[in-house]
């Protein structure tokens, strides 16, 4: 017995090692790289290097959290207008069942037209709680794709442009943009949402929304500077 529990409490070590030597090794799958840098710049002025502080957020559209973060970012955005510029990312919790989905679908309204985008992002902030766990539990995937086409999707874009919607949401383009938003967060250490980055370090208090107040305090010396 005392040789059986010796060879439990060696398995977590045998598989941290073994994940290790995989890393080591090479063994790990190259992210696809995009044809464009994931992510859709808010107002102000997209990211030019060195010109502007960039702030990076990963947000879900179905998370009380980003929803909550969403107003003092926007509040950055004009007070400091084109001396920062702030950069959305979409990152799907896997434990928020409809994530992927609102995701795909922001990703779809954007090739058809890039204004869309905050505008339905936006909606799922202030509708998201329909699209919760609880409430979607004994619906269909269809049916809860149909209700965010309906009820999210065709308020912002108009019937006229839903037929091309649909094709764009069911075609393999936005699922694999999706993807490398996801795999992107992934890679750069992303375990939550909100999760922000100021010209690309990570903000210790990312998690959990940050007051406007906070945002002044990271920002002002950095604005200061250039």
């Amino acid at each position: 017995m005392e040789v059986s529990s010796h060879r439990v409490s060696l398995l977590p070590l045998v598989v941290i090692i073994i994940g290790c030597c995989a890393c080591w090794g090479g063994c790990r799958a190259q992210i696809p790289i995009p044809a464009r840098i994931d992510g859709f710049v808010y107002g102000g002025k997209p990211p030019a290097w060195g010109e502007t502080v960039v702030v990076e957020a990963f947000l879900d559209p179905v998370c009380p959290d980003s929803r909550d973060a969403w107003p003092a970012l926007k509040k950055v955005v004009e007070h400091y207008s084109s001396r920062v510029s702030v950069v959305v990312h979409l990152f799907p919790l896997p434990y928020h069942s409809y994530a992927f989905i609102a995701c795909r679908s922001i990703h779809a309204v954007n090739k058809l037209n890039p204004s869309f985008v905050y505008p339905l992002l936006e909606k799922f902030f202030k509708d998201q709680e329909g699209y919760y766990n609880l409430p979607t539990y004994e619906k269909s995937r269809a049916t809860v794709v149909n209700e965010i086409t309906k009820n999210l999707v065709a308020p912002i874009i108009g019937e006229t442009n839903l037929a091309a919607y649909t094709a764009g949401f069911n075609d393999s383009k936005s699922d694999m943009a999706t993807r490398i938003s996801f795999k992107n967060g992934c890679a750069r250490g992303v375990t939550g949402t909100p999760y922000f980055f100021v010209n690309g370090i990570p903000i210790n208090d990312s998690g959990s929304p940050l007051e406007y107040k906070y945002w002044i305090s990271v920002l002002d010396p950095l604005v200061g500077k250039m």
